[in-house]
């Protein structure tokens, strides 16, 4: 485990989505370090079950499932699960997302449906099926990923579309469950190392180490951000300590 002297999660139950590597994979083990059991939920298992034993080794909570979260019957097969083995749901993490990236006029329609379904249908699905938990309990969390490029990016128009719609999903949420106890909030990374903007640069021929250098010259903080930076903020965003902010997006970029 971690050195952190915060424990704000003991006694209570998360489900992180897109786990297996990356941010998620970052976002578990923070809640993890913190108390939590962490259920970690992949269509990649082997990333997940990676990832979750290393959490396992420190000391942590932490279980996997296997689903496509773009596929409502598999989202309500993870949450009865969540439910049938812990009794209760208190966060979820909306991470799982891909990119499928093209110029506007060479993007498919697969290629849109795709994205939109993974990046936000994945967020609708998995947040209808948790808040009935959560509205039941009179209390829960909801965090969502979306993202700078919701501002637009070249080559990005169906990843773009998607984490914008993660905005004004947020939004809604929080009006309408805020009622019932539950908080609906997103973050929105500016350019984080991970595998999948390591895939961008090679999409543009250019070295992942040389995209980060770049990146980092137009950043105020002069560098790029890590995946547990932003697991700090969901952290907090899923924490009482955040217990009177809902309907936010925290921007999370290094003054990009």
């Amino acid at each position: 485990m971690s050195t952190t002297p915060l424990q704000r999660f003991t006694d209570r139950v998360a489900v992180v989505t897109g786990a297996g590597g990356g941010i998620g994979a970052a976002t578990a083990r923070r809640l993890a370090d913190e108390g939590a059991a962490v259920v970690l939920v992949d269509r990649e298992e082997p990333a997940a079950e990676h990832a979750a034993s290393a959490i396992r080794a420190a000391g942590g909570h932490a279980s996997t499932i296997a689903a496509d979260v773009a596929d409502a019957s598999q989202v309500e097969r993870v949450i009865d699960h969540v439910l049938a083995r812990h009794g209760r749901l208190d966060v979820l993490v909306n991470n799982a997302g891909i990119t499928r990236d093209n110029l506007l006029f060479k993007l498919t329609e697969e290629e849109w449906d795709h994205v939109l379904d993974v990046n936000l249908k994945s967020v609708f699905l998995c947040s209808r099926a948790a808040q009935r938990a959560m509205v039941e309990a009179k209390r829960g969390a909801i965090v969502s990923l979306s993202s700078r490029s919701a501002l637009g990016n070249r080559g990005q128009a169906n990843y773009s579309a998607a984490k914008a719609g993660i905005r004004g999903l947020t939004a809604t949420m929080a009006i309408e469950l805020g009622p019932f106890g539950v908080r609906a909030n997103a973050v929105a990374p500016g350019y984080i190392a991970t595998a999948m903007t390591a895939a961008t640069a090679r999409r543009v021929g250019v070295d992942p180490a040389e995209h980060q250098q770049q990146a980092a010259a137009r950043t105020p903080l002069r560098r790029v951000g890590r995946p547990e930076e932003v697991a700090s903020v969901i952290a907090f965003l899923a924490s009482d300590d955040a217990a009177y902010v809902t309907g936010q997006t925290i921007e999370i970029n290094g003054g990009a």
